[in-house]
């Protein structure tokens, strides 16, 4: 099975590439420098080539994408260029996850919005994974070293909150299946259910570290000031923006019927599999 793995090389990508590789698939990791896998193991893309793009889903069993970080008219251009290619290298299954972004409103013009209209009008059988929020994030320095070191674990958001986080190995089980799985189309969500609040996320913190953790719920701004020594002013304030849009709603929790449990039977894992597991 030919299966193109955008991202292999970074957190989404890996664990689906991983989790590929380990139940005995060939999977391919696109790349812009054939150095930065190994030999073998990767396939040369530009995502400003459609031509690029084409060559590299053509034969395809399966393509999984996201859309990288960068400014709003390099991920739009991207957005484009990727629907084309896939329109017209017609792989047989296309697996899309929103990295969290929003799956926008009807008319939005964004990156997102339209690499999902423009893949899903090909005809390719195409699903669309949605996570809310990445455990992962919990890793950044600016928070687990609070953790570890005054027992506090420092976010932006109410400690009632509920969220239903997942992680990219959560996202690498959903992909990987659906990328087997032509049958299934659409929206999947992932995470949580029921949807935990920041008190429970510290006390899962407590329980694997062997120490009371305290949830300290930081403001967006005074999160984004701290995220901006590590990603620079510009990246941190698209963060804030993000954490102040959800201030203002009462959770960010998934919907069961649309959710990867009861879509493909598929549990997320809890806070402290998930700690036990990277660890």
């Amino acid at each position: 099975m030919k299966y193109i793995i955008h991202g292999a090389t970074g957190a989404q990508g890996k664990p689906l590439f991983d989790a590929l590789t380990k139940t005995g698939q060939r999977p391919l990791a696109a790349v812009r420098h054939q150095d930065a896998i190994d030999a073998g193991q990767g396939i040369a893309v530009d995502l400003a080539s459609v031509d690029s793009l084409t060559n590299a889903y053509t034969g395809a069993d399966g393509v999984f994408v996201h859309l990288p970080l960068g400014s709003d008219d390099d991920r739009l251009a991207y957005a484009n260029n990727i629907a084309e290619a896939i329109d017209k290298a017609q792989p047989k299954r296309v697996v899309i996850s929103t990295s969290g972004w929003k799956l926008g409103t009807e008319g939005d013009t964004s990156a997102l919005p339209t690499l999902i209209k423009k893949v899903t009008a090909t005809d390719v059988p195409t699903a669309i994974v949605a996570p809310k929020l990445y455990l992962e994030n919990l890793l950044l320095p600016i928070v687990i070293e609070s953790v570890t070191k005054e027992g506090l674990l420092p976010y932006p958001l109410r400690a009632d909150y509920p969220v239903s986080w997942c992680s990219h190995l959560d996202i690498a089980d959903v992909a990987a299946h659906l990328l087997q799985d032509s049958s299934i189309t659409g929206l999947i969500e992932v995470g949580m259910l029921p949807a935990i609040t920041g008190q429970e996320l510290a006390a899962a913190f407590s329980e694997h570290f062997g120490k009371t953790v305290h949830f300290d719920a930081l403001s967006p701004s005074e999160f984004g000031d701290r995220l901006a020594t590590l990603f620079g002013r510009e990246a941190a304030d698209e963060v804030v923006s993000s954490y102040e849009a959800k201030a203002k709603t009462s959770d960010s929790a998934i919907h069961s019927e649309h959710s990867a449990q009861t879509i493909l039977g598929l549990q997320p894992r809890s806070v402290t599999q998930w700690l036990a597991d990277i660890a």
